[in-house]
């Protein structure tokens, strides 16, 4: 059967993109569809406009840690307008290089929402397209629990196109989202609180690290309460009233709540019904074949491992499965990830629970120390750097990190654990000194 493209991929984010030009560049026909805006959530909403912010809230500390380096700095103001401003052009630049590489591969980009019709059809804007293949990679957006007042919170999404900053926020939510936003929302002057209905945020991080990183942001003057959630909101003229589950209220500007994110599928199948799992994320097998043989999915919306790198790497391998015949393989042990919180946190590898579960014995190496940058800033916060190792064969399995630039060194450390190294490896590496980093390879 003769079809109008051999790919149409739904969805122009980072998974999307990097399957469609790659099928596009070994010789498919492809073609790629799109409701908003290129790069999808990471681009626009999600991990590079909130690490903009990021450095942006990290600017208070600085200004404050310069003194005691001798610098006198008199009165610095924040314009929330002009970071808005700057951060939209910055996405508007990366949107204009996503359609670059498309345009640049032959890939057909077309503008609207795709809805799957058959195993083979794609309608868009009320026209049909046939494909071969249908690739789903529309990812996932904010969830928000049903409950009195919901209407008056804010999403992720939403905090990239405020107009103004409110002064008075509560962050509802335990994960890297609400971790990352009340640190930025701290660090940009607002009085910040974050709520989270469990013992302790960052559930599936390592315990220790967990722990370390809450007394770091109590510290920093970012109030948290656990156990405790929102029953309900209400509007005054002075603001928010958010009624807890302990009886208590809180008068407020804003709520974020940041409370996990769910497959993006509305409107996206008619006249099809793909497996969906009990979350609602599409079901796939190992090779990212739904209960549809011709229909695929990747990334966010299968609910697997909502990183950004992996959806590129899930793309990518599937476009050279199909057109180049290479194994399709997509390692996710020992990937590692940072939240951007502050002071950040990184990790690659498994827990010290994980380990002690599975393997007879485990060695612990750790160091916590005041950085070097923060003596003269007379700062008393600490820095956290931990080793997991397996005592039988003395490999490095995992490796976890609190404290500035976490990210940055974990990449690096990353790397050695992904080719098996041991704890002798790290011993008999010689470090960087003066560095932070350097910790990793002193540990006893």
């Amino acid at each position: 059967m003769a079809y109008d493209y051999d790919l149409i991929v739904i969805g122009a984010g980072s998974g999307g993109v990097r399957a469609a030009r790659i099928a596009a560049k070994l010789g498919a026909k492809v073609a790629i569809v799109e409701e908003r805006h290129l790069g999808g959530t990471c681009v626009n909403v999600g991990c590079v406009p909130k690490k903009l912010l990021v450095y942006a809230s990290q600017y208070s500390s600085d200004f404050l840690d310069a003194a005691g380096y001798g610098w006198s700095i008199d009165s610095p103001h924040f314009d929330w307008s002009k970071l808005a401003k700057n951060k939209s052009s910055e996405v508007a630049r990366l949107n204009g290089i996503y359609g670059k590489l498309l345009d640049s591969h032959g890939v057909e980009l077309i503008w609207g929402s795709g809805a799957v019709t058959s195993p083979h059809d794609v309608a868009v804007n009320g026209e049909s397209f046939s494909a071969e293949r249908i690739l789903l990679a529309v990812g996932g957006e904010p969830w928000i629990p049903s409950f009195e007042g919901s209407q008056h919170v804010l999403t992720s999404n939403d905090m990239f196109s405020l107009d103004t900053l409110s002064k008075r926020w509560l962050v509802v939510g335990g994960g890297y989202i609400a971790v990352e936003f009340a640190g930025i929302l701290h660090g940009l002057g607002c009085e910040v609180e974050q709520l989270y209905r469990g013992e302790m945020f960052l559930r599936g991080f390592d315990n220790e690290i967990r722990h370390f990183l809450s007394e770091q942001i109590t510290e920093r003057g970012i109030r948290l309460g656990f156990n405790l959630n929102v029953e309900r909101i209400e509007r005054k003229e002075e603001g928010l009233i958010a009624y807890l589950t302990d009886g208590s209220q809180r008068e407020v500007d804003a709520v974020l709540y940041a409370t996990g994110r769910k497959a993006k599928l509305a409107g996206l199948f008619d006249g099809v019904s793909p497996e969906l799992s009990k979350g609602g994320a599409v079901k796939v097998n190992d090779q990212y074949q739904t209960s549809i043989p011709s229909i695929y999915a990747i990334g966010d919306m299968i609910g697997k491992v909502e990183l950004t790198p992996v959806a590129i790497a899930e793309g990518m391998a599937l476009a050279e499965g199909w057109y180049a015949n290479k194994p399709l393989k997509v390692d996710y042990e020992n990937i590692p990830t940072a939240v951007f919180s502050q002071p950040n946190v990184a990790t690659v590898g498994l827990t010290e629970e994980q380990a002690l579960e599975q393997y007879t014995a485990i060695k612990v190496f750790r160091s916590s120390f005041r950085p070097m940058k923060f003596t003269l800033a007379g700062r008393t916060e600490k820095m956290l750097m931990k080793l997991i190792v397996d005592q039988a064969s003395d490999r490095v399995v995992g490796a976890h990190m609190v404290g500035d630039d976490a990210g940055e060194i974990i990449q690096g450390v990353a790397v050695a654990i992904k080719a098996g190294a041991t704890k002798a490896m790290f011993d008999q590496t010689i470090g960087i000194h003066p560095t932070a980093a350097e910790e990793f390879v002193t540990m006893s």
